[in-house]
């Protein structure tokens, strides 16, 4: 968390990265189009990821027009977790019908750039490119009928009508990026 709060205000690192699309992903096409760009950091592989796969599908869907949208960046291992390689994301992406980018960060400095430490991991960048959010997605990640706490929903809201996010840095809950050995 330390790490995060030190981030809070400052420059979004820019990235260049390939996405399940074919395509290939900057940061700054999106800054030019959104006002708010939900940055997650997620994988196939983590349980975590799958309980909020579907909350996160919403959130792109309920927040998405031309002032928002999320992205998912998968930073783990592959030779660790053969499971996250660039094909078995494009296979996720398609299975699971992401409605947003799904791009892949093989060399994991992005994920180091943010402070990414767990799968999955939300970060708001607003507009003019400063990260304004960092933390989980909500407070109850195994039952999505009895969160109490929406902190990345309230965060895009506060954020999208121009207010100080209440909530800055929330406790993220899920498993470890797996870095390269």
């Amino acid at each position: 968390m330390e790490k995060i709060e030190s981030l809070i205000g400052t420059y979004a690192p820019d990235f260049e990265l390939p996405g399940t699309d074919d395509g290939v992903h900057h940061l700054a096409p999106y800054l030019e189009r959104f006002q708010t760009i939900g940055v997650v950091f997620m994988c196939n592989h983590c349980p975590y990821v799958q309980m909020y796969l579907d909350r996160l599908k919403q959130i792109q869907a309920e927040f998405q027009s031309p002032k928002f949208t999320l992205v998912g960046i998968n930073p783990n291992d592959a030779e660790q977790f053969p499971e996250d390689s660039f094909e078995n994301m494009k296979t996720f992406a398609t299975e699971r019908q992401l409605n947003f980018p799904y791009l892949r960060d093989v060399a994991q400095d992005v994920a180091r750039a943010f402070g990414a430490t767990k799968t999955p991991q939300a970060f708001l960048v607003d507009q003019a490119g400063k990260i304004r959010y960092g933390g989980g997605i909500d407070d109850q990640p195994q039952a999505p009928s009895t969160v109490r706490s929406h902190y990345l929903r309230q965060a895009i809201t506060q954020l999208l009508q121009g207010e100080p996010i209440a909530a800055p840095i929330t406790e993220v809950v899920g498993c470890s990026v797996k870095w390269r050995r």
